[in-house]
């Protein structure tokens, strides 16, 4: 089974970006998605961020996360 991270991106900078999840903020590759921005939600895997997602979609994948703990 693959997870999936839900994250904030706080910086980009030459493909690279800085997330925020949950308050861990983490260096993670970005060469997957054009025109990030600082603000936009990512969906992140095994350091790669894959797709951007909205603001709700990682709400709600925060909230799936926490009922199966």
């Amino acid at each position: 089974m693959c997870v999936g991270l839900s994250a904030k991106v706080v910086s980009v900078n030459e493909g690279t970006a800085v997330i925020d999840a949950s308050g861990a903020k983490r260096e993670v590759s970005a060469d997957l998605i054009d025109d990030l921005e600082v603000g936009d939600y990512v969906m992140v895997h095994a350091g790669v961020a894959i797709a951007k997602i909205t603001s709700d979609d990682s709400e709600e994948t925060d909230e799936i996360m926490e009922s199966i703990q």
